[in-house]
């Protein structure tokens, strides 16, 4: 694995102030890639030692019923995560290709969604997760098809769960994450030997180069 969630980002999920889609995608992470569960148990340690550290700040009597406001406005609920290994003969079935909490957020496994096919090489799987700022679905290319050539309007977090694709930023597999945004445009190709499985999550719709996929885009949203 070579491809890692950044450091902002960890610490954002961490500290609670990623939104559910982002915090999605940081956990099934997670759930594959042991150097950043570490990489969180040492700054969860650190957050912990700075609030033992924090003394109490006196407030005024008139900023009481804002404290408390405060405390009970919802907060974005960090995802717990299922450690998994990678796909493999286990008595006879597969290990999940969708680790928890994904495989629990969409309903069950890659052979048992409902994909609906964008072209003869790409299918996907949209799903909610209550969190109005991102979109989040589940992508299938063919095992060496292409995905057409797009730019971004927003940021783009792309985990591979199977396979594996390549672009001018590198190769990805099964765990790495490719983090994309308004700067970059590319053209991922799935790898040769099996099918490339990647959830992605997207606070924008994604800036296609050929018309007829922009006009049909409304209609897959994407």
């Amino acid at each position: 694995m070579m491809h890692h969630v950044s450091d902002e980002m960890l610490e954002d999920y961490v500290s609670g102030q990623l939104s559910a889609g982002w915090s999605l995608g940081v956990a099934t992470h997670l759930a594959l890639c042991p150097a950043c569960r570490k990489r969180v148990q040492v700054l969860e340690a650190v957050g912990g030692v700075l609030l033992e550290n924090i003394e109490p700040v006196p407030t005024a009597s008139t900023s009481l019923q804002d404290i408390m406001s405060r405390i009970a406005e919802p907060r974005d609920e960090i995802i717990a995560v299922t450690p998994t290994s990678p796909t493999r003969p286990r008595g006879g079935n597969l290990t999940p290709i969708l680790p928890e909490p994904l495989r629990q957020m969409v309903g069950g496994d890659v052979a048992h969604l409902k994909w609906r096919r964008l072209n003869g090489d790409v299918s996907q799987v949209i799903f909610e997760t209550g969190d109005q700022t991102t979109s989040c679905r589940l992508l299938r290319v063919k095992a060496g098809r292409p995905v057409a050539e797009h730019s971004h309007g927003g940021n783009e977090f792309t985990l591979v769960l199977a396979g594996s694709f390549s672009d001018k930023l590198g190769t990805f597999a099964r765990g790495d994450v490719e983090l994309t945004d308004e700067h970059v445009e590319h053209q991922p190709i799935a790898g040769p030997d099996e099918d490339c499985i990647c959830l992605a999550v997207t606070d924008a719709p994604l800036r296609f180069r050929n018309p007829i996929v922009r006009l049909f885009q409304p209609l897959f949203k994407i």
